[in-house]
């Protein structure tokens, strides 16, 4: 009896702790800001089919986002941006409308929210 007690006791206390885990991590991404589930949801994006390089683009063998691939990323880029208190203005000087460097900043933006993110959850704990 008391052998099945304490399994009992440790397959819980693995439980509590597998699911503390998962909150956790759930955390994280219900900490997000709308702009950047959208970049997240434009990324993700880029792995649908009718969004997948073409034939054309792979044979380029460029590590380099298509044009076309890009333009799926830059209005959640410039949206992420634009959060951040940059004005439209700002970002267009900054960057000269290319989308190679939107999407660049973009994503340092993005990076920058996450670890402030993961500072406030270790900090909380």
């Amino acid at each position: 009896m008391k052998k099945q007690l304490l399994s009992a006791a440790f397959a819980i206390l693995i439980l509590a702790s597998c699911s503390n885990e998962g909150t956790a991590v759930n955390t994280v991404e219900n900490m997000k800001t709308p702009q950047m589930e959208n970049f997240d949801k434009a990324f993700k994006s880029l792995g649908d089919p009718q969004n997948r390089p073409t034939e054309e683009e792979r044979k380029r063998n460029t590590s380099e986002l298509s044009d076309r691939r890009k333009a799926l990323l830059v209005p959640a880029s410039k949206e992420l941006i634009l959060s951040t208190g940059i004005t439209e203005a700002e970002m267009t000087r900054k960057t000269g409308n290319d989308m190679s460097q939107i999407i660049v900043w973009a994503t340092q933006i993005y990076m920058q929210k996450s670890d402030e993110i993961r500072k406030n959850i270790k900090s909380d704990k």
